[in-house]
């Protein structure tokens, strides 16, 4: 499992360019599912096929990672960019990246003005980031345009590493944590449920693939797998993020203040169930802020009871994440449990 959330971690797949993660559970998938697909969207549709008249649920996993795309090239091969999904200007400085390109990766960094130079007044404001560019070491603009070109996707260069108490830290683990508990379920699952693990695209940017690859399939139930917010570090306040990483799968019971989801009333009965059931520690969780593939799923139709399953996560919606792997595995542990006592 920790060698799949490695795989997926350090491939690059924004919203919009989501084709290398997909390959990645494609390949991992291809001898445990009944069928495999990829839609017009680009969402990776797998089926373990269950018995007639036993209810399908569908679980949803969002392939892309928040990132950066090119925008305009100036003069002296400097290279400008907007930002693709949520995120804060004040972490973008300074930050190595990789620029997706027809021809492969081309390696860059996110420029400043040194502290040696930057007046007292500058150094207290935080850079927005149509003044940032990313420098590739290109003499002028026709150099740059030989390498890259306007549209072209942009990743944050991080590796992925272990360390203590069985945590890891990497770049876009929201949501590759998702992924990585989708297919694991998909390989071991042996219910009598049909079950759908789907690979969502653009996310971020607007739920878009959960709402077509939902409408195609109609399950009879939906659960998002996700990550949310982990409140266990200095600078946040338990009543604003209480998730910690390390004590169990989160079950959300709103999000958005209910503007995105408000879960099924039996999905959390059936998760909760599940969980009590195997022995599984698991938090609860109702938020303010963002949402889920879940608030698409869950309207699509005429409505589907859907929930979502996260996995607290530190420092999300960033270029370096934290997670605990054994929350990962006891998000696993989870859905199985659940698949079987439908």
């Amino acid at each position: 499992m920790k060698d799949l959330l490695k795989k997926l971690s350090e491939a690059c797949g924004i919203s919009g360019f989501e084709g290398n993660i997909r390959e990645i559970l494609k390949d991992e998938l291809k001898d445990h599912v009944d069928e495999m697909e990829t839609d017009t969207m680009g969402n990776l549709i797998t089926t373990h096929k269950g018995k007639e008249g036993k209810p399908s649920v569908m679980l949803a996993s969002h392939m892309d990672e928040i990132g950066l795309m090119v925008s305009y090239i100036d003069d002296n091969g400097f290279i400008k960019f907007v930002k693709i999904g949520g995120i804060n200007d004040q972490m973008l400085l300074n930050q190595k990246v990789f620029i997706q390109t027809e021809d492969g990766e081309v390696p860059g960094v996110i420029g400043s003005k040194p502290p040696h130079i930057t007046s007292a007044s500058e150094a207290k404001k935080i850079v927005p980031y149509t003044d940032m560019f990313i420098d590739i070491g290109a003499k002028d603009k026709e150099q740059a345009e030989e390498l890259v070109s306007i549209g072209d996707a942009i990743v944050f260069h991080t590796e992925f590493e272990e360390y203590l108490n069985d945590l890891v830290m990497g770049k876009a683990l929201d949501n590759r944590v998702g992924c990585t508990v989708m297919a694991e379920v998909m390989k071991q699952t042996d219910c009598d449920a049909t079950v759908y693990g789907v690979g969502t695209v653009q996310e971020e940017v607007g739920l878009k693939g959960a709402k077509t690859s939902a409408f195609k399939l109609n399950p009879d139930l939906a659960i998002a797998l996700d990550t949310t917010i982990a409140g266990d570090h200095p600078g946040v306040k338990p009543e604003n993020a209480p998730a910690k990483a390390g004590e169990g799968p989160v079950i959300v019971f709103a999000d958005a203040s209910g503007r995105g989801l408000l879960s099924h009333p039996m999905m959390k009965k059936l998760l909760i169930e599940a969980a009590e059931a195997a022995e599984i520690d698991y938090q609860v969780e109702v938020g303010d802020g963002g949402t889920t593939d879940a608030t698409a799923i869950h309207l699509t139709r005429e409505g589907i009871p859907t929930t979502t399953l996260s996995v607290a996560t530190r420092y999300i919606h960033t270029p370096v994440s934290v997670v605990s792997v054994k929350d990962i595995e006891d998000t696993v542990k989870l859905i199985l449990e659940f698949l079987k006592r439908l």
